[in-house]
């Protein structure tokens, strides 16, 4: 197996041998909906939804069952026939053998070229595939054949890529049946496939969509058109044959099809044979495919039209990688290049989720696209940072999905802002939804200083589910839309401020038996999914905690800014700030004060608004949040028989403490750390012994750092089903990086910055070594029990890690809207005493660079004088807003440690 390499400092890398991964995988994308996978031998598919593949959808098993690949076959006159994809029968035959043929993958950006040697044929071929980032919905190929001998080479080319047209519940809900309705004709420049009907979920509908297959070479600088064709699979491979050994290619039979004819009813093959060619040794000849959609035959020989030319091509794949560079605006530079390199493609992570959603790579065969509650927040964290002129009116569509009972729409639409309300009555309530949208509101505020942003007013999400999903509205109707309504039949309108406050106070009354709040379906790990009844999260309580202290301080700066001591708030607000601080001891209580506000909100609101002082708010959101903190720290800190101490994060179904002592062992679980930590519930000290515990019992380097729980040797089906996974196996006891990522987080905020360097690097150095994580660069959801990452790109651990490594290890952040430099990077990360990171803050590119001339540690220097542009600026260490605000779209800031 090869070692990874960088190229340059755009995370462009070689890797040798990349065929001898079975589940490698490469995203491929634009954003007019494409949305492709390519693997090192050119398998994987291509689809726009769930409904439109054009080629077969893949899961990761499907990698290296399946034969069907986009295929490009060379026979060599007196020799044999030849894969440029590696898949040919006697190819696959010698993959383990020591005379293998020489493979290597180089990939940057949405870009992907893969080079293979024959040296029984004397070729070379080059395949670079990528889509480019034009409004077409098209994935583009060419095909370079070199002659690497001293003798003039003929051979024959011949493509042929399986095309599905249809969707992907068609895999084995009437496959064949619909390959009936395929009415596929050949055109000059390759096969298109027009089938009359589609049968999916939606029902028998007429299909309105084209898929195509186009192909040209290029003879003395003239694209020519392939020949013939075979666009009928079981023609093409023969009696006996398959994709890997084709009848028509092995014995270079003349495909039998001419252009304009068409053939119904058939699995569809886009087999093209061009003209024999005779290449002079160093000689190259080209070969151009496109495979696209469109809404007309038109549409589709247009892409040919506009393709399928070598310059063109050339000059599209530049401007593609361009473009999707010029996206990735934050950039890092430290002693470690290869470091600054990976987080490049996790920069780049965040985007590729906006494309695909939570679906659509090989691992990620779950669900038909779009994206859950909690990546729409998350989501936005890397907006923020990389993109930020989008991100306030996003978030202010994101609150429409508040329920005005603090839960939220679980249907996410397609457009921005659009809830679907669950007609199938699946009643789901995860615990932790509500503390999500403060933490990116937050970031927005600081980032910006927009804190007036909590005055902006959306509506509520409305559907059947109320009483946090304990009852059902049988006087909602689908008439009535998905938009709570007043008394008086109109959409009710609330403050950002509003909806946060919902969220946050009907959690605090919402408890179990130990007075945390109840988990219900679940909290961020989804795994933990039964414990209904009475399990609690103590991690997400204390999240909650700390989130009601910020907002009271956020608040309290609204009043400032504004010059106004009141807010206003729907009417039935008050039973939830009114109640006696007394009364957050009693559990019973709790659940009366709860009970009211959600009978009062059940059906309609009043619509009527009161006045609340701005003082007293706060006197009561920093009472709870007190209570919170205290609560935890005197009832879940353990210390066990080893003299270890930690924070119980959970209890389950039976009203059992989660974590400790066991018979079957220690029990520790990594969430209820991290929370602890960061909301500041945890102490100095105690973030000092649960750092001790944490790599006492969750730190294992061979796969990349902190396990998200220790083995609880029990199928515990009174917590979850993750206890069902095999040990070290997703959410049950793998590194999964979000929580490691938040773990290092929630170290660096409470100044632990070696503590929090350690959970980065580890993961980053397992990553990074191809040989064990066997992944491309960037970090995947988890690494597994032998140490390979999973389920890679599209995961929400990404927008943390970008926003840990620049706002926290390079200390560059948002102040309310100043640009505050506080950086807790380590001596061993500076080079030549030096360090920094490019971004983009206050609509100016900004780019960093941190002296240390006395080498000091994190926690030994801060930044002492600001340089602009080589002027000095100031003493300290934050930038005005309106300083800004003055500078030019470039800058060079260089901060003075000392």
């Amino acid at each position: 197996m090869g070692n990874l390499k960088y190229l340059d400092k755009k995370g462009t890398f070689t890797l040798n041998n990349p065929d001898l991964t079975s589940y490698m995988y490469f995203p491929l994308a634009n954003e007019a909906g494409v949305m492709s996978s390519i693997t090192p031998d050119l398998g994987g598919d291509i689809k726009l939804d769930q409904n439109t593949f054009l080629l077969e959808p893949v899961s990761s098993e499907n990698l290296h069952n399946n034969k069907s690949v986009r295929n490009f076959w060379i026979y060599v006159e007196g020799k044999k026939a030849w894969s440029v994809a590696g898949r040919s029968a006697a190819q696959q035959a010698k993959l383990f053998d020591d005379d293998k043929e020489e493979v290597k993958l180089t990939a940057g950006i949405m870009w992907h070229q893969i080079e293979r040697k024959s040296d029984d044929l004397g070729l070379k071929a080059t395949v670079t595939s990528f889509v480019p980032e034009t409004k077409d919905k098209v994935e583009l190929t060419k095909i370079e054949i070199t002659n690497i001998t001293d003798s003039h080479i003929k051979f024959t080319p011949t493509t042929a890529i399986p095309l599905y047209g249809r969707s992907a519940s068609n895999i084995r809900d009437h496959r064949h049946v619909t390959s009936l309705l395929h009415r596929t004709f050949t055109v000059k420049n390759g096969i298109e496939i027009f089938p009359t009907l589609t049968f999916d979920e939606r029902g028998h509908n007429k299909n309105t969509v084209y898929y195509g297959a186009l192909a040209k070479e290029e003879t003395d600088g003239v694209m020519v058109s392939p020949i013939s064709f075979c666009p009928v699979t079981e023609e093409f491979i023969g009696r006996g044959g398959n994709f890997e050994n084709p009848y028509m290619v092995a014995k270079n039979q003349p495909l039998p099809y001419g252009i304009g004819e068409e053939i119904d009813g058939y699995e569809t093959v886009a087999a093209m044979r061009f003209a024999d060619a005779v290449i002079s040794p160093g000689e190259t000849k080209t070969y151009i495919i496109a495979l696209g959609y469109g809404n007309s035959e038109e549409e589709i020989d247009k892409l040919g039209e506009k393709y399928l030319d070598t310059k063109a091509f050339d000059s599209f794949l530049e401007e593609t990688k361009k473009y999707w560079q010029d996206k990735i605006n934050v950039s890092y530079n430290s002693a470690d290049s290869d470091f600054d390199n990976w987080m490049h493609w996790v920069n780049f992570q965040p985007m590729l989720r906006r494309i695909y959603g939570c679906s659509f790579l090989p691992h990620h065969d779950y669900g038909k696209g779009g994206r859950g509650w909690r990546d729409l927040w998350q989501d936005c964290l890397a907006l923020l940072i990389m993109e930020p002129k989008q991100v306030r009116q996003m978030l202010i569509d994101n609150f429409g999905g508040v329920r005005f009972d603090g839960t939220n729409a679980t249907i996410i639409g397609s457009k921005q802002g659009e809830f679907i309300a669950d007609r199938n009555n699946i009643v789901r309530v995860w615990m932790d939804h509500g503390a999500w949208p403060y933490l990116t509101t937050s970031l927005y505020m600081q980032q910006t200083g927009d804190i007036e942003f909590l005055n902006e007013e959306n509506t509520y999400f409305k559907d059947a589910q109320i009483g946090r999903g304990e009852h059902r509205d049988n006087l909602w109707s689908d008439g009535e839309g998905n938009m709570q309504l007043s008394e008086d039949d109109t959409p009710y309108r609330g403050t950002v401020l509003e909806h946060l406050l919902i969220q946050h106070l009907t959690s605090f009354y919402d408890v179990g038996e130990h007075n945390h709040i109840r988990l219900r379906g679940a909290d961020w790990n989804d795994g933990l999914d039964m414990a209904e009844k009475r399990g609690e999260s103590v991690a997400f309580t204390a999240l909650y905690g700390g989130n009601l202290r910020d907002l009271a301080k956020d608040i309290m700066t609204l009043s400032k800014k504004t010059g106004k001591d009141t807010i206003s708030l729907a009417k039935e607000i008050e039973v939830l700030l009114n109640a006696d601080k007394t009364v957050y001891d009693s559990i019973d209580e709790k659940h009366k004060v709860l009970n009211a506000y959600c009978n009062a909100v059940g059906h309609k609101v009043s619509g009527e608004k009161v006045s609340v002082d701005c003082t007293k708010l706060c006197n009561v959101l920093n009472e709870m949040s007190s209570w919170i903190a205290d609560h935890i720290r005197k009832t879940e800190w353990i210390t066990n028989k080893e003299g270890n101490s930690w924070f119980n994060g959970y209890y389950d179904n039976s009203g059992n403490a989660v974590e400790g002592d066991f018979s079957s062992g220690v029990r520790m679980m990594l969430t209820g750390q991290v929370f602890a930590i960061m909301s500041g519930t945890a102490t100095d000290e105690q973030v000092a012994k649960i750092v001790k515990s944490a790599d006492d019992y969750l730190y294992d380097g061979a796969i990349g750092g902190y396990r998200l729980n220790t083995n609880f040797n029990e199928v515990k089906t009174d917590l979850g089903r993750m206890f069902g996974f095999a040990f070290g196996h997703k959410e049950n006891g793998a590194v999964f990086s979000h929580m490691a990522v938040m773990y290092a987080n929630a170290l660096y905020r409470r100044g632990f910055a070696k503590e929090g360097y350690k959970v980065i690097n580890t993961l980053y150095k397992h990553c990074h070594n191809y040989s064990v994580s066997c992944i491309y660069p960037g970090v995947p959801e988890y690494v597994n029990q032998r140490g390979q990452g999973m389920y890679h790109y599209l995961t929400g651990s990404a927008s943390w890690l970008l926003l840990t490594v620049l706002n926290k290890m390079y200390g560059i952040k948002g102040e309310l809207g100043n640009l505050k430099l506080q950086p807790k990077l380590l001596k061993e990360q500076f080079k030549d005493n030096k360090a920094g990171a490019s971004c983009l803050f206050g609509g100016v590119n900004i780019n960093v660079i941190y002296e240390n001339p006395k080498g000091l540690d994190a926690g030994e220097y801060s930044v002492k004088e600001i340089y602009i542009n080589n002027e000095k600026y100031g003493n300290g260490d934050v930038i005005a807003k309106e300083d800004i605000n003055k500078l030019n779209k470039e800058v060079q800031i260089t901060a003075v440690l000392g």
